[in-house]
Protein backbone atom coordinates (compact mmCIF):
# COMPACT_ATOMS: atom_id res chain seq x y z
CA UNK A 1 0.00 0.00 0.00
CA UNK A 2 3.20 2.54 -0.38
CA UNK A 3 1.27 4.06 -3.48
CA UNK A 4 -1.48 5.56 -0.33
CA UNK A 5 1.36 7.07 0.89
CA UNK A 6 0.97 11.03 1.16
CA UNK A 7 -1.81 13.21 0.10
CA UNK A 8 -4.66 11.97 -1.26
CA UNK A 9 -7.78 14.03 -1.76
CA UNK A 10 -11.49 13.16 -1.67
CA UNK A 11 -12.91 14.53 -4.90
CA UNK A 12 -16.23 17.19 -5.22
CA UNK A 13 -18.93 15.34 -7.39
CA UNK A 14 -19.33 18.82 -10.12
CA UNK A 15 -23.17 19.76 -10.37
CA UNK A 16 -24.65 22.09 -13.25
CA UNK A 17 -27.40 24.68 -12.30
CA UNK A 18 -30.11 21.78 -12.69
CA UNK A 19 -28.15 19.38 -10.23
CA UNK A 20 -27.20 17.18 -13.32
CA UNK A 21 -22.98 16.00 -12.99
CA UNK A 22 -21.28 18.64 -14.45
CA UNK A 23 -18.54 16.19 -16.52
CA UNK A 24 -16.56 18.59 -17.82
CA UNK A 25 -16.06 19.89 -14.44
CA UNK A 26 -15.39 16.61 -12.92
CA UNK A 27 -13.15 16.33 -15.70
CA UNK A 28 -11.30 19.59 -14.62
CA UNK A 29 -10.91 18.85 -11.11
CA UNK A 30 -9.36 14.93 -11.81
CA UNK A 31 -6.74 17.06 -13.64
CA UNK A 32 -5.71 19.88 -11.31
CA UNK A 33 -5.26 17.70 -8.62
CA UNK A 34 -2.77 15.37 -10.83
CA UNK A 35 -1.13 18.81 -11.85
CA UNK A 36 -1.01 20.02 -8.35
CA UNK A 37 1.27 16.61 -7.48
CA UNK A 38 -1.27 14.77 -5.55
CA UNK A 39 -0.40 11.19 -4.86
CA UNK A 40 -4.07 9.07 -5.25
CA UNK A 41 -7.91 10.68 -5.46
CA UNK A 42 -11.02 8.95 -3.49
CA UNK A 43 -14.14 9.18 -5.69
CA UNK A 44 -17.45 9.16 -3.75
CA UNK A 45 -16.47 9.87 -0.13
CA UNK A 46 -18.98 12.18 1.66
CA UNK A 47 -17.15 15.29 -0.25
CA UNK A 48 -18.36 14.04 -3.18
CA UNK A 49 -21.70 14.26 -2.24
CA UNK A 50 -22.47 10.00 -2.52
CA UNK A 51 -25.12 9.83 -0.33
CA UNK A 52 -27.54 11.86 -3.14
CA UNK A 53 -26.03 10.51 -5.89
CA UNK A 54 -28.87 7.57 -7.81
CA UNK A 55 -26.79 4.26 -8.36
CA UNK A 56 -26.26 5.21 -12.18
CA UNK A 57 -24.83 8.58 -11.54
CA UNK A 58 -22.28 6.81 -8.43
CA UNK A 59 -20.86 4.61 -11.72
CA UNK A 60 -20.95 7.97 -14.49
CA UNK A 61 -18.53 9.89 -11.52
CA UNK A 62 -16.75 6.24 -11.32
CA UNK A 63 -15.76 6.48 -15.18
CA UNK A 64 -15.64 9.36 -16.35
CA UNK A 65 -12.71 9.79 -13.38
CA UNK A 66 -11.14 6.34 -14.06
CA UNK A 67 -11.06 7.64 -18.06
CA UNK A 68 -9.52 10.98 -16.95
CA UNK A 69 -7.13 9.72 -14.21
CA UNK A 70 -5.85 6.72 -17.22
CA UNK A 71 -4.02 4.88 -15.13
CA UNK A 72 -1.91 8.15 -13.66
CA UNK A 73 -2.65 8.45 -10.11
CA UNK A 74 -4.19 5.31 -7.64
CA UNK A 75 -8.16 4.92 -7.49
CA UNK A 76 -9.98 4.62 -4.07
CA UNK A 77 -13.30 4.24 -4.17
CA UNK A 78 -15.98 4.93 -1.29
CA UNK A 79 -18.31 2.11 -0.61
CA UNK A 80 -19.43 2.34 3.17
CA UNK A 81 -23.06 2.75 4.62
CA UNK A 82 -25.10 0.90 7.52
CA UNK A 83 -26.71 -2.05 6.35
CA UNK A 84 -23.54 -4.68 6.04
CA UNK A 85 -26.11 -7.00 3.86
CA UNK A 86 -26.41 -4.58 1.10
CA UNK A 87 -22.65 -3.17 1.33
CA UNK A 88 -21.74 -6.77 1.21
CA UNK A 89 -23.71 -7.61 -2.09
CA UNK A 90 -22.60 -4.58 -3.53
CA UNK A 91 -18.61 -4.89 -3.02
CA UNK A 92 -19.59 -9.12 -4.50
CA UNK A 93 -20.80 -7.26 -7.50
CA UNK A 94 -19.03 -4.23 -8.05
CA UNK A 95 -16.51 -3.80 -10.60
CA UNK A 96 -12.86 -3.10 -8.81
CA UNK A 97 -10.66 -3.78 -11.31
CA UNK A 98 -9.84 -0.13 -11.91
CA UNK A 99 -9.47 0.84 -7.72
CA UNK A 100 -6.30 0.48 -5.33
CA UNK A 101 -8.49 0.02 -2.16
CA UNK A 102 -12.06 0.52 -0.70
CA UNK A 103 -12.60 3.23 1.46
CA UNK A 104 -15.66 2.17 3.76
CA UNK A 105 -17.10 4.68 6.50
CA UNK A 106 -18.60 3.11 9.32
CA UNK A 107 -22.02 2.38 10.03
CA UNK A 108 -24.12 5.88 11.27
CA UNK A 109 -26.54 6.15 12.82
CA UNK A 110 -26.98 2.43 14.11
CA UNK A 111 -24.57 2.89 16.53
CA UNK A 112 -23.39 0.03 16.84
CA UNK A 113 -21.23 -1.61 19.94
CA UNK A 114 -17.34 -2.31 19.04
CA UNK A 115 -18.38 -5.89 18.62
CA UNK A 116 -20.88 -4.64 15.51
CA UNK A 117 -18.15 -2.54 14.28
CA UNK A 118 -15.80 -5.26 14.31
CA UNK A 119 -18.42 -7.85 12.88
CA UNK A 120 -19.50 -5.02 10.28
CA UNK A 121 -15.75 -4.81 8.73
CA UNK A 122 -14.93 -8.61 8.88
CA UNK A 123 -17.73 -9.39 6.69
CA UNK A 124 -17.10 -6.52 4.37
CA UNK A 125 -13.67 -7.38 4.15
CA UNK A 126 -14.35 -11.26 3.44
CA UNK A 127 -16.45 -10.14 0.29
CA UNK A 128 -13.75 -7.57 -0.49
CA UNK A 129 -11.78 -8.82 -3.74
CA UNK A 130 -9.96 -5.21 -2.52
CA UNK A 131 -7.60 -3.99 0.28
CA UNK A 132 -10.41 -2.37 2.93
CA UNK A 133 -9.34 1.26 4.42
CA UNK A 134 -11.72 1.69 7.90
CA UNK A 135 -12.89 5.91 7.80
CA UNK A 136 -13.78 6.70 11.56
CA UNK A 137 -15.75 9.96 11.50
CA UNK A 138 -17.52 10.14 14.86
CA UNK A 139 -19.02 13.61 14.02
CA UNK A 140 -21.67 12.19 11.04
CA UNK A 141 -21.44 8.38 12.82
CA UNK A 142 -22.42 8.87 16.05
CA UNK A 143 -19.90 6.56 17.26
CA UNK A 144 -16.15 5.84 17.66
CA UNK A 145 -13.92 2.65 16.55
CA UNK A 146 -11.83 2.61 18.99
CA UNK A 147 -8.04 1.91 18.61
CA UNK A 148 -8.44 -1.05 19.94
CA UNK A 149 -11.03 -2.15 17.90
CA UNK A 150 -8.74 -0.78 14.65
CA UNK A 151 -5.82 -3.45 16.31
CA UNK A 152 -8.60 -6.19 16.24
CA UNK A 153 -9.23 -5.90 12.91
CA UNK A 154 -5.91 -5.59 11.67
CA UNK A 155 -4.50 -8.64 13.04
CA UNK A 156 -7.49 -10.47 12.19
CA UNK A 157 -8.10 -9.41 8.60
CA UNK A 158 -5.39 -9.24 6.31
CA UNK A 159 -7.04 -7.73 3.44
CA UNK A 160 -7.41 -4.24 6.12
CA UNK A 161 -4.84 -2.11 5.18
CA UNK A 162 -5.40 1.06 6.92
CA UNK A 163 -7.66 3.76 8.44
CA UNK A 164 -9.14 7.02 8.29
CA UNK A 165 -8.92 9.03 10.97
CA UNK A 166 -11.40 11.59 11.31
CA UNK A 167 -12.07 11.87 14.94
CA UNK A 168 -9.73 15.19 15.52
CA UNK A 169 -8.55 13.58 18.43
CA UNK A 170 -4.81 13.61 18.72
CA UNK A 171 -4.76 11.59 21.23
CA UNK A 172 -6.04 8.70 19.98
CA UNK A 173 -4.10 9.22 16.28
CA UNK A 174 -1.32 8.68 18.35
CA UNK A 175 -3.04 5.65 20.17
CA UNK A 176 -3.04 4.18 16.92
CA UNK A 177 0.23 4.85 15.49
CA UNK A 178 1.26 3.33 18.22
CA UNK A 179 -0.08 0.30 18.69
CA UNK A 180 -0.85 -0.70 15.15
CA UNK A 181 1.54 -2.90 12.67
CA UNK A 182 4.27 -0.68 11.10
CA UNK A 183 2.75 -1.10 7.42
CA UNK A 184 -1.13 -0.26 8.55
CA UNK A 185 -1.78 3.08 7.34
CA UNK A 186 -2.66 5.49 9.60
CA UNK A 187 -4.73 8.59 7.32
CA UNK A 188 -5.90 11.57 8.94
CA UNK A 189 -9.28 12.50 7.85
CA UNK A 190 -9.07 16.13 8.79
CA UNK A 191 -7.32 18.96 7.10
CA UNK A 192 -6.53 20.47 10.50
CA UNK A 193 -4.77 17.19 11.63
CA UNK A 194 -2.85 15.97 8.60
CA UNK A 195 0.23 17.86 9.24
CA UNK A 196 0.28 16.31 12.94
CA UNK A 197 -0.87 12.78 11.99
CA UNK A 198 2.59 12.54 9.54
CA UNK A 199 5.13 14.04 11.78
CA UNK A 200 3.80 11.31 14.62
CA UNK A 201 4.55 8.51 12.15
CA UNK A 202 1.31 8.52 10.15
CA UNK A 203 1.01 7.64 6.38
CA UNK A 204 -0.33 10.53 5.25
CA UNK A 205 -4.05 12.24 5.11
CA UNK A 206 -7.17 12.14 2.91
CA UNK A 207 -7.69 16.00 2.26
CA UNK A 208 -10.52 18.22 1.45
CA UNK A 209 -8.23 21.67 1.08
CA UNK A 210 -5.95 19.35 -1.00
CA UNK A 211 -7.90 19.79 -3.86
CA UNK A 212 -8.51 23.07 -3.65
CA UNK A 213 -4.73 24.32 -3.20
CA UNK A 214 -3.31 20.97 -4.49
CA UNK A 215 0.44 21.84 -4.78
CA UNK A 216 0.76 23.74 -1.50
CA UNK A 217 -1.30 20.79 0.90
CA UNK A 218 0.97 17.97 -1.07
CA UNK A 219 4.17 19.59 -0.13
CA UNK A 220 3.71 20.37 3.54
CA UNK A 221 2.54 16.52 3.68
CA UNK A 222 5.71 15.75 1.57
CA UNK A 223 7.80 18.23 3.99
CA UNK A 224 6.26 16.25 7.34
CA UNK A 225 6.86 13.10 5.84
CA UNK A 226 10.76 14.21 5.37
CA UNK A 227 10.85 15.61 8.73
CA UNK A 228 11.23 18.89 7.77
CA UNK A 229 8.85 20.03 10.09
CA UNK A 230 9.88 23.77 10.22
CA UNK A 231 8.99 24.60 6.23
CA UNK A 232 6.32 22.22 6.64
CA UNK A 233 4.38 23.71 9.52
CA UNK A 234 4.77 27.38 7.70
CA UNK A 235 2.58 26.04 4.85
CA UNK A 236 0.23 24.95 7.48
CA UNK A 237 -0.30 27.97 9.01
CA UNK A 238 -0.65 29.71 5.96
CA UNK A 239 -3.43 27.22 5.12
CA UNK A 240 -4.94 27.13 8.10
CA UNK A 241 -7.35 30.28 7.52
CA UNK A 242 -8.70 27.84 4.30
CA UNK A 243 -9.09 25.00 6.74
CA UNK A 244 -11.12 26.74 8.76
CA UNK A 245 -13.17 28.47 6.28
CA UNK A 246 -14.59 25.58 3.83
CA UNK A 247 -15.94 23.83 6.71
CA UNK A 248 -17.71 26.37 8.18
CA UNK A 249 -21.41 26.23 6.32
CA UNK A 250 -20.29 22.51 5.94
CA UNK A 251 -18.26 20.40 3.17
CA UNK A 252 -18.61 20.48 0.25
CA UNK A 253 -20.05 23.75 -0.08
CA UNK A 254 -16.92 25.44 0.98
CA UNK A 255 -14.74 23.87 -1.35
CA UNK A 256 -16.78 24.16 -4.02
CA UNK A 257 -16.61 27.92 -3.53
CA UNK A 258 -12.79 27.71 -3.36
CA UNK A 259 -12.72 25.81 -6.85
CA UNK A 260 -15.03 28.35 -7.90
CA UNK A 261 -12.11 30.54 -7.64
CA UNK A 262 -10.20 28.46 -10.18
CA UNK A 263 -12.69 28.37 -12.81
CA UNK A 264 -12.74 24.78 -12.38
CA UNK A 265 -16.45 24.38 -10.86
CA UNK A 266 -19.92 25.99 -10.09
CA UNK A 267 -20.72 25.78 -6.40
CA UNK A 268 -24.01 24.30 -6.63
CA UNK A 269 -24.59 21.38 -4.12
CA UNK A 270 -27.57 19.48 -3.54
CA UNK A 271 -29.91 19.45 -0.75
CA UNK A 272 -30.34 19.35 1.93
CA UNK A 273 -27.06 20.88 1.53
CA UNK A 274 -27.34 24.65 0.40
CA UNK A 275 -24.65 26.72 -1.10
CA UNK A 276 -21.75 28.56 0.75
CA UNK A 277 -23.41 31.67 1.77
CA UNK A 278 -22.16 35.14 0.01
CA UNK A 279 -20.61 35.92 2.92
CA UNK A 280 -18.36 32.96 2.87
CA UNK A 281 -17.86 33.48 -0.71
CA UNK A 282 -16.35 36.79 0.36
CA UNK A 283 -14.32 35.61 2.93
CA UNK A 284 -12.63 32.67 1.50
CA UNK A 285 -12.33 34.65 -1.96
CA UNK A 286 -10.04 37.01 0.25
CA UNK A 287 -8.45 34.24 1.78
CA UNK A 288 -7.44 32.69 -1.90
CA UNK A 289 -6.09 36.56 -2.63
CA UNK A 290 -4.30 36.47 0.76
CA UNK A 291 -2.86 33.43 0.26
CA UNK A 292 -2.29 33.89 -3.47
CA UNK A 293 0.08 36.57 -2.76
CA UNK A 294 1.81 34.76 0.59
CA UNK A 295 2.61 31.85 -1.96
CA UNK A 296 4.29 34.37 -4.47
Amino acid sequence: MKNLLGTGVALITPFNLDLSIDIDALKRVVNFCIEGNIDYLVVLGTTGESVTLTSAEKQLVIDVVVEENAGRLPLVVGIGGNNTHLLTEELLQSNLKDFTAVLSVSPYYNKPTQEGIYRHYKTLAQASEKPLILYNVPGRTGSNIEPETVLRLANDCSNIVGIKEASGDMTQLKRLINILPSDFLVISGDDFTALPTVTEGGAGVISVLGQGLPNEFSRMIRLGLQGKEKEAYALHNAMIEGMKLIFQEGNPAGIKSVLETHGICGPTVRLPLVEASSKLKGHINEFMRTFAKIRA
